[in-house]
């Protein structure tokens, strides 16, 4: 009897199968906003649990019956914004004009970045004044001295010091703002040196998007990295190989779609349209009898997304707005049961 037959498994999609450069994502496109607010957050995967939620759905067959809803358990602890970053756009691409830290600095921050012991005679205000008025500053690094800039972002870091992770370094990234260069400049000087909580960033039913690394796992053979089919058992060679390397006029040379061995895991992937089920701030709520299996117990504001998300427990997951989302801000469905027993034993 023949064989049956099937096209290759391994997507082509995510070239080349490299490992991320640092533990956490980093944002390619910002999406845009009229609301001079922050466009994006970052928080903790802690792990799973499941909901009882009310089907507000009006097209739906089970509308106004309780749904099973798997969920994913963000903790997401305050940003805080230590430095303005002012972009100009050139021929060239985006230029950093200028910087403005703040005043005073957490003492975690210093485990990240090496800290400037000279003080500035002005203020950051005035200093942010100047560039926003187009005035001339004097600036260490070599980079264009026009002060004029097209938009701006907010440096921000975790703290992680606050969860029970048990790591106290924190992560350092850009956050876009929503609005016009006006806007934003008065958002990023009202928020300069100060938290920024999940609240201020997100609200309950909308869509948004993460941005994550998956788990690592090793060095893996071609038919879990690729997911190419077992071969005959009277094959001469190993089973788990490919049949073919490619083309014998090409001798000495493999075609880089061949599926190998190598290292599998740790790549930075991008999840579109996670919808938000609830953004709570009391995690007993939440908060499994013996914490979530291996991170703990949530402290802070926490975020619940419907689904999975790609990541280990503990990673930093970078949350945004979608940028290309199927639908507006609806109504969060009710939701009548949120798990809470052991998950020790799974």
């Amino acid at each position: 009897m023949p064989r049956a037959r099937k096209p290759r498994a391994g997507s082509m999609q995510f070239w080349p199968r490299v490992r991320a450069r640092q533990s956490y994502a980093r944002i390619r496109t910002w999406p845009t906003g009229k609301e001079a607010k922050p466009l994006g957050f970052a928080g903790y995967k802690a792990g799973m649990t499941h909901l009882l939620i009310e089907d507000n759905s009006v097209n739906s067959l089970s509308k106004g019956a309780d749904i099973f809803c798997p969920v994913t358990v963000i903790e997401c602890p305050p940003l805080k914004a230590f430095s303005i970053r002012f972009y100009k756009n050139t021929q060239d691409g985006l230029k950093l004009v200028s910087e403005s830290p703040a005043s005073h600095l957490d003492k975690e921050i210093e485990r990240k970045i090496i800290k400037s012991k000279k003080k500035g005679k002005e203020t950051v205000d005035e200093r942010a004044n100047d560039i926003a008025s187009g005035a001339k500053l004097h600036k260490p690094h070599e980079l264009s001295h026009s002060t004029d800039f097209d938009f701006l972002r907010l440096l921000c870091h975790t703290q992680p010091k606050l969860t029970g992770i048990g790591k106290s370094k924190p992560e350092i990234f850009e956050v876009a703002i929503g609005g016009d260069k006006e806007q934003q400049m008065a958002y990023a000087k009202e928020k300069l040196g100060n938290e920024i909580s999940i609240s201020e960033v997100f609200k309950e039913g909308q869509m948004i998007d993460t941005h994550s690394l998956t788990r690592g796992k090793g060095f893996q053979g071609p038919m879990k990295r690729f997911g190419i089919q077992l071969r005959h058992h009277k094959s001469e060679k190993s089973r788990r190989n490919p049949g073919t390397l490619g083309s014998w006029r090409a001798q000495g040379q493999i075609m880089w779609r061949v599926a190998h061995a190598g290292k599998m895991g740790y790549h930075l992937r991008t999840e579109y349209n996670k919808w938000i089920m609830k953004i709570g701030n009391k995690a007993e709520e939440i908060n499994p009898k013996g914490g979530f299996v291996n991170y703990g117990v949530v402290k802070n504001p926490y975020v619940l997304l419907k689904g999975s998300v790609s990541g280990a427990q503990k990673r930093m997951i970078r949350l945004i707005d979608s940028i290309r989302a199927k639908r507006s801000i609806s109504e969060p469905p009710p939701i009548t049961y949120i798990s809470t027993e052991s998950k020790q034993g799974n």
